[in-house]
């Protein structure tokens, strides 16, 4: 025999035990043996077996309670019912509580022993089935990332082989393409992977609380400033700092970052103790920072210290073989986080999915899916659910807009509404600043929420 159980016998009887245990030790396996339901219980909390043979009748605790006990704990554990003649129907009872199969009594060494070689067969396979649906698994989803498209597949590879270097990283790709995820996968393949991951988008703050979030800042240094507090630079020592759109980084402190990544030192906003750091630097835009620094708005030392290994992050319309992927997996998660009884999606609505570019990526298809998802009265996402989608001029076949303010009201509606109205998102996908969506909101009386 190729491989041996670990069996545990359950029964009341002396002698039943004992024929059990010396057959199964002689066929090779290793064999241990409870004459009751709760120390059978017991055994099976402490020790994982691969085959439990179990008397129907126990005299503390029947074999049917102790299978529903096995199968909530154990339930990779096979179980074989052992049976009297006559009681055949307790045990196609078991059967449909988990139990593999079952042994009637009188029964000949011969028997047992071509039962078990069948269960080791059957357990083999699955387990074989289980190895190759988590080597699938593996291969689709990397740490929070989903794709099983050459160019995800590429990407992955590229995380795997880069993550345990301290270089930095520049990713550049569209915005909502997740290259937040990438950064926090290659943080998590890294040595650096039980250090922090300190995030911070450059974009989000004016240049002087920017710098106050960069570098931190003593107590009194500015108006407001009634305590001393640590920088991202200062919390990431040890793990891996992450700035988001750095192309947002005005030039002075485009200075400032660069002296910190050369000599690893800072100082705090009107501090004038140097502060030693220690961290892995990955940095993301969706900006061309060539042709930013052809401009004259970002510097070439700064980007060259940057850019040590870049990084492109496929936006989806190149990859839309991963939307249903993509799809199942936002589909598990927003099902939990909206509470809303949704439990897949029509074909033609993902047909429908593919169909559409995505200017906002992977972002745009989750929010896409949320608003589906509250909005739906189906237990199945419906093609209708995402006509919101196409609601754009040419599409709907409304008359064409007549002027560019036209034109720039209907885009930002369609994106309000793809959004749910988050003006957070829509800024991000429109590359605006909230301030100045606000503005535009107002000034066509759009609609939208916080």
């Amino acid at each position: 025999m190729s491989k041996s159980f670990k069996i545990l016998v359950v029964d009341d009887e002396l002698i039943i035990r004992e024929s059990l245990i010396g057959w199964l030790e002689k066929a090779g396996h290793e064999v241990d043996a409870a004459e009751g339901g709760y120390a059978a219980l017991e055994m099976l909390g402490e020790k994982e077996y691969d085959l439990v043979f179990l008397d129907m009748r126990l005299p503390d605790l029947g074999g049917l309670e102790v299978l529903k006990h096995s199968k909530a704990s154990r339930p990779q554990t096979m179980v074989v019912m052992i049976t009297a003649y006559g009681s055949v129907g307790n045990a196609v009872e078991a059967m449909k509580h988990g139990a593999n199969d079952y042994l009637m009594k009188p029964f000949e060494p011969e028997q047992l022993v071509l039962l078990v070689e069948k269960l080791l067969t059957q357990k083999k396979i699955i387990d074989e089935n289980i190895m190759l649906r988590d080597q699938m698994a593996a291969r689709i989803r990397y740490q929070d990332l989903v794709g099983s498209s050459a160019s995800m597949q590429r990407l992955f590879a590229f995380i795997e082989e880069v993550a345990d270097v301290d270089s930095p990283v520049l990713l550049r790709g569209e915005t909502g393409t997740g290259k937040e995820l990438v950064a926090k996968a290659i943080h998590a393949r890294s040595g650096r992977r039980y250090g922090p991951f300190i995030p911070i988008n450059c974009g989000a703050f004016a240049e002087n609380l920017l710098e106050s979030e960069l570098f931190g800042h003593e107590e009194g240094s500015f108006t407001g400033a009634m305590r001393a507090k640590k920088g991202r630079v200062e919390m990431a020592t040890g793990g891996t700092l992450f700035l988001d759109e750095i192309g947002e980084v005005p030039l002075k402190m485009q200075v400032d970052l660069l002296r910190v990544l050369q000599e690893k030192k800072f100082h705090r906003v009107g501090g004038n103790r140097e502060i030693s750091v220690d961290f892995r630097l990955i940095s993301a835009t969706h900006r061309d920072l060539a042709e930013e620094m052809a401009k004259g708005h970002f510097r070439q030392d700064f980007y060259f210290r940057l850019n040590v290994i870049e990084i492109e992050v496929p936006p989806l319309r190149l990859h839309k073989e991963d939307i249903p992927l993509l799809t199942q997996h936002f589909l598990q998660k927003l099902r939990k986080e909206t509470n809303k009884p949704v439990t897949g999606i029509q074909d033609e609505a993902l047909v429908l999915l593919r169909s559409y570019d995505w200017p906002g990526n992977v972002r745009e298809l989750e929010n896409a899916l949320e608003r589906a998802i509250v909005l739906s009265k189906s237990d199945r996402l419906r093609k209708d659910d995402f006509a919101f989608l196409f609601r754009t001029a040419g599409q709907e076949q409304d008359i064409a807009p007549q002027s560019l303010k036209d034109m720039e009201r209907k885009h930002i509606d369609q994106i309000l509404k793809g959004c749910g109205g988050n003006i957070s998102r829509a800024a991000t996908i429109l590359e605006i600043n909230r301030a100045t969506l606000h503005n535009k909101i107002k000034k066509y009386g759009l609609q939208a929420h916080e």
